[in-house]
């Protein structure tokens, strides 16, 4: 399924706000309520857009975000991503080419927190190392997962 350019505006449209009226998309992209509604639903039935989200401000995060770049044995994926999932500061993890094989990000309350999860990471049995990045500031922020 080809994505058009007006395809590609809708798309961006949702993901500034998901919660916007198909007739306010419809008057900023110049075509008529129902064009864009059939869009909608044609970009949802092909999986172009898998789903709606929810983005949180600032003071609904956890006030330390984090990243890990995690290095791993060989065959040592499944067992280190299980060990991964069990912990509850870990959002989400990408596997990755280059020096290393997982990168994972972190959400935490409180720096004890951050080093409790760093540390059961760093421990897990197959991580070879580890190296966090602690995130200081948005610079800039697109959504397009």
């Amino acid at each position: 399924m080809q994505i058009d350019e007006i395809d590609d505006r809708l798309i961006s449209l949702l993901a500034e706000n998901a919660r916007a009226p198909v007739v306010t998309l419809a008057r900023q992209l110049g075509l008529a309520r129902t064009t864009v509604q059939a869009r909608i639903d044609r970009l949802e039935r092909n999986g172009s857009i898998r789903g709606y989200t929810v983005t949180l401000g600032d003071h609904a995060r956890p006030r330390i975000q984090a990243t890990a770049l995690v290095s791993i044995e060989p065959r040592a994926g499944p067992a280190v991503l299980q060990r991964l999932k069990t912990l509850p500061a870990v959002q989400t993890v990408f596997t990755c080419s280059g020096r290393v094989d997982l990168i994972v990000t972190i959400g935490a309350d409180t720096t004890s927190e951050l080093d409790e999860t760093l540390d059961k990471i760093g421990e897990a049995k197959g991580v070879r190392s580890s190296e966090s990045l602690i995130h200081l500031s948005v610079k800039v922020s697109r959504s397009r997962s």
